[in-house]
């Protein structure tokens, strides 16, 4: 028999992903003056303001003010009738020192046995079931939200009420085998102005114009963004949408007030939505925020960069790892693979998590040094998930006090690379 399964995404303009996107900047901006910048960097936002607290070690300074505000600007909060704008919210600064006594177990004399920032488990997985070796319902999710961002900020733009804040979710039908068959459910939950006056003052005049602001926002997400994404997915997917399937727009029946000032943010509150939608383990730790040192993210990169390459070489259709750290030891204690049943290998998982402590290289710093971990790379990564996205090398600039100003040329997504495809072959007798 069929099951369902569900995933969600939230846009760029959600308040958890306003910190997650802020937290990043702050990395990205220590790291372009100081790749050997230590950063654990947590942000919180309301209506009209904006903390930023956390531990760094660094030689670098950076104007946290102007940070914040190009974050908040570029991602669309730019009207006071939001609630939260980018030239007038409050921002509070709360940075201080690391730790020496975190800092003295990741230090070390020797780089190479650079020690973990932190203990912890760290999950990747990878399925064949989309090209980018996504599970399917995380990955419509996402991109449905990136192509309403893109809609949004078209000039001029066909659907021009919208605001920044949205939320997405999609549940696909699976066979028996786990095949995807269709999708079944799409819900989408986006920001808007205000853009039909009620007729009257009355409560059934304004029911009145809020049902005709839902239903016009249904229309064009209908007649606009969806065909967009089922155009994207190509003939392969057309199928999964052939059928038909049940649209949810706005449910609640409207959605203004939204963004910091309907909902406090925080850094690191949607891991799952950042990972794989539900689809694999989670060991608890937030991204956003940190630099490579911590390996809640650097191993959790790794970890996808390792099952991605095992499922596109052929070792299995689905293969989920995980890796685990004691603070301040370089070798991680455990590594752990579970191909679900879907081997293409006589070996068990056991002999194969054995053969991929060989060919990948775990410590702390040889996952940075692999991975480019110590550039700038990280607030593209701040929205629209983590995994799934393609490398690509791109100049980012950042403006520093006293006109100083850095240019640099980085490659993001590194993790995402099928770089070892070949060595794993060769390994496995593939």
């Amino acid at each position: 028999m069929s099951y369902l399964f569900t995933s969600e995404s939230v846009s760029e303009g959600h308040p958890d992903k306003v910190c997650d996107q802020i937290s990043d900047a702050v990395v990205d901006y220590l790291l372009a003056a100081d790749p050997r910048s230590k950063v654990a960097c947590e942000s919180l936002v309301t209506r009209g303001q904006v903390v930023v607290a956390g531990e760094v070690r660094s030689n670098a300074f950076v104007d946290i003010d102007s940070v914040v505000r190009g974050v908040i600007r570029n991602i669309g909060y730019v009207k006071s009738d939001y609630g939260f704008d980018a030239e007038s919210c409050g921002i509070l600064s709360a940075i201080h020192d690391q730790s020496q006594d975190i800092n003295r177990g990741v230090d070390r004399t020797s780089p190479e046995e650079q020690g973990a920032g932190d203990q912890g488990m760290m999950f990747g997985y990878a399925t064949n079931e989309t090209p980018d070796y996504m599970p399917l319902p995380v990955a419509l999710s996402h991109t449905i939200l990136k192509e309403l961002s893109h809609v949004r900020k078209m000039s001029p733009s066909p659907m021009p009420y919208l605001r920044p804040d949205a939320k997405s979710q999609v549940t696909v039908e699976y066979s028996d085998d786990h095949k995807p068959l269709k999708v079944h459910t799409i819900v989408v939950s986006t920001q808007h102005d205000e853009f039909i006056t009620p007729s009257g003052n009355s409560p059934e005049a304004q029911a009145e114009a809020d049902e005709t602001m839902r239903c016009k926002i249904e229309e064009d997400i209908r007649k606009i963004v969806l065909p967009r994404i089922e155009a994207m997915y190509g003939e392969q997917y057309k199928t999964l949408f052939a059928e038909g399937y049940r649209l949810l727009v706005n449910p609640t029946g409207k959605f203004v007030i939204g963004g910091p000032a309907g909902d406090t943010g925080l850094t690191g509150r949607k891991i799952i939505v950042d990972t794989y939608g539900g689809r694999s383990s989670h060991g608890g730790g937030a991204f956003s925020g940190k630099d490579p040192s911590k390996v809640d993210r650097s191993a959790a990169y790794a970890a996808r960069h390792i099952a991605k390459n095992l499922v596109a070489a052929g070792v299995a259709d689905e293969v989920k790892v995980q890796i685990a750290y004691a603070i301040g030891v370089a070798q991680p204690v455990s590594v752990n693979i579970d191909t679900n049943g879907t081997s293409h290998l006589s070996l068990s998982d056991g002999a194969i998590a054995e053969k991929v402590s060989e060919i990948f290289d775990l410590r702390p710093y040889a996952i940075e040094q692999r991975l480019g971990l110590r550039q700038p790379i990280y607030q593209e990564t701040a929205s629209y998930g983590h995994f799934g996205r393609n490398p690509e090398k791109v100049t980012k600039h950042f403006d520093y006090f006293h006109n100083k100003s850095i240019e640099v040329e980085v490659e993001l997504f590194t993790w995402e690379k099928l770089d070892y495809v070949d060595r794993v072959k060769v390994a496995f007798g593939l």
